[in-house]
């Protein structure tokens, strides 16, 4: 009973603080992520028995069942009716360790979390592939449940998701919503996709299109006449084109070009940022809506070439992240750190602040050097995120060996 009274207060913390995260470690107190920054709880530095006690007191037989078998599980968890919360076990050193990623409770409009005005339209469609891209805990998982509510509280859809695990509930609206999840009602997420064209669906979303099957399968349903709404861990639309096409083998990629320029409706590249002029978080979003000239491009395999298409396509809503971050900075909402950090190209980001009379320290150079460098060692979206944050670590010790010859 003390395990459970420990882990209510732990979770009643984190949601009057605001966190975002709860990380529970041995040899280290309780830490709640706040804006992005990691706070510890002055409380009592957990030991191995304390991880475990935590761990059984949420935990459903399964995912205990597969933690030991595999050394990890996720589920997700509802505390009362204050929060939901996405939850990670995993071992360490031998030792459990867990991540518990709070989930806010109200689904939100398309005016809370800024989508640009297509989405909308984009919901209305009745067949194509829409992707949400973007790294791990930039708001993928809230976009997606803001525009499969918009469906359901507007239209009478079939609509069946996949996910892992499940995030938010749906209940049934106008529409009737199926939410499957991942190694409780269905294996995978290919396995998923392929049942789901028998279940007569109008709309179908998965939860992250991590393999070759699953991205196949979610190009078929959408040539087949389907919404299909998916994730990626990518940045921005070009790098989001190369990684599907990559996926495939060479030999298959020609056609699979034409069929994603055929199907794909429009991508969504968004960057969660710390305000700095209120409390809380704000999205940042590259959109790329599917015009004929775009078609064209992933056709003929030159995606370098979307980013000038975006910046023209304005009467669509388009627009690049860098642009949005800009945009953000200039209205005061988020610091130039922050703007430089998230982008692109950030060396593009510190010269347009130098030409607008913005003062840059040396220290923000570093940055943008670092990140700029990290992008040109690679094939356009080839590179993990891990592989990114190694080389960026790399390129900030070369630039710091540098200044200090300077």
């Amino acid at each position: 009973m003390a395990t459970t009274l420990q882990i209510d207060r732990l979770l009643e913390t984190m949601v009057k603080r605001g966190a975002s995260d709860l990380h529970l470690a041995v040899g280290k107190a309780p830490t709640l992520r706040i804006n992005t920054h990691l706070r510890e709880l002055q409380t009592k530095v957990l030991e191995a028995e304390d991880t475990i006690a935590l761990m059984k007191a949420i935990t459903p037989d399964r995912i205990q069942q597969e933690f030991e078998e595999q050394g990890s599980g996720d589920f997700g968890f509802a505390y009362g009716d204050e929060a939901r919360f996405r939850v990670a076990i995993f071992k360490q050193k031998g030792f459990c360790s867990i991540v518990l990623r709070r989930l806010p409770n109200k689904i939100m409009t398309f005016e809370q979390i800024g989508l640009p005005a297509m989405a909308e339209q984009i919901c209305r469609r009745p067949r194509g592939i829409f992707l949400v891209t973007g790294p791990t805990g930039s708001g993928k998982t809230t976009t997606l449940a803001t525009m499969i509510n918009y469906i359901n509280e507007n239209f009478d859809k079939h609509i069946i998701t996949m996910e892992d695990p499940i995030e938010y509930y749906q209940p049934h609206k106008k529409s009737i919503v199926v939410q499957r999840e991942i190694g409780v009602d269905v294996p995978n997420f290919a396995e998923g996709l392929r049942r789901a064209l028998r279940q007569d669906p109008d709309v179908m979303l998965v939860g992250e299109m991590r393999d070759l099957a699953t991205i196949s399968a979610a190009i078929t349903s959408a040539e087949t006449g389907h919404l299909v709404f998916a994730t990626l861990h990518t940045s921005g639309a070009a790098s989001t084109i190369n990684r599907i096409i990559d996926a495939f083998p060479t030999d298959q990629q020609e056609q699979i070009r034409v069929q994603l320029a055929n199907n794909l409706i429009a991508v969504i590249s968004q960057a969660l940022c710390p305000r700095i002029d209120v409390e809380g978080m704000v999205a940042a979003y590259e959109f790329m809506y599917v015009t004929p000239s775009i078609q064209n491009l992933i056709r003929e395999n030159k995606p370098y070439r979307i980013d000038s298409d975006i910046q023209t396509g304005k009467r669509y809503g388009m627009q690049l992240l860098d642009d949005h971050l800009w945009k953000l900075f200039n209205a005061g909402k988020i610091s130039k750190e922050e703007a430089i950090d998230k982008s692109k190209n950030p060396g593009a980001m510190v010269d347009r602040m130098r030409r607008n009379g913005i003062q840059v320290d040396r220290t923000d150079l570093e940055a943008g050097a670092e990140e700029a460098a990290a992008a040109a060692n690679g094939a356009p979206g080839a590179a993990s995120e891990a592989e990114k944050q190694a080389q960026q670590a790399v390129n900030r010790a070369r630039m710091q060996a540098l200044s200090g010859k300077k």
